[in-house]
């Protein structure tokens, strides 16, 4: 066997791993990772339309004492990665609907991890697409920053957690074939 060989063997056995025995816990990480980043967007939006914050002090629980954490093009394109990642890493454990659900939040994760990239691409650049003054993804055009990353953070977690839902429920047919432990009996 050759290293290309075992490096390929042992990242296969280890996403076998995370999707049998270790499922349960890789998504209990993941909701939280989730929820978490869907929360900080959540609190943002109420400073700017409940507390009456302008948009540049808005910048959700750990963006006030951390001005960086709102303004780093970095730290946004890395989570949107995160995310990319965990939804590619955690999709084989899942099977029947919940795994179309999670195909689902799979897929706007893809279009929602290519408008971070287009942002992080043009603050490295310094150029910025479509005349604006700062960077700006394609959606951005026709709805503001802050309702836009709120509404991709909402539409990623919903049908995140709709299969994580299906995924547990131990009755549905679909589930028999799953080689995890994350359906609980009914």
């Amino acid at each position: 066997m050759s290293a290309g060989t075992t490096v390929s063997y042992g990242i296969r056995s280890g996403i076998d791993t995370l999707n049998s025995r270790h499922h349960q816990t890789g998504l209990r990480v993941f909701l939280v990772i989730v929820l978490a980043h869907w929360a900080e967007h959540m609190a943002q939006a109420i400073q700017v339309y409940l507390l009456g914050w302008p948009v540049p002090d808005a910048r959700g629980v750990l963006g006030v004492p951390f001005p960086w954490l709102v303004t780093s093009e970095w730290m946004h394109y890395g989570y949107a990665l995160i995310m990319l990642g965990g939804f590619v890493l955690l999709r084989p454990g899942f099977t029947g609907a919940s795994r179309t659900w999670w195909n689902t939040a799979l897929g706007i994760q893809v279009w929602h991890h290519f408008e971070h990239g287009l942002l992080l691409v043009q603050a490295l650049a310094g150029s910025y697409l479509f005349g604006k003054a700062a960077p700006a993804s394609v959606i951005q055009l026709f709805v503001p920053r802050v309702e836009l990353h709120l509404f991709y953070n909402t539409v990623v977690t919903l049908p995140m957690v709709v299969a994580m839902m299906l995924h547990t429920r131990s009755h549905r047919a679909d589930n028999a074939t799953a080689q995890c432990t994350c359906a609980v009996p009914a």
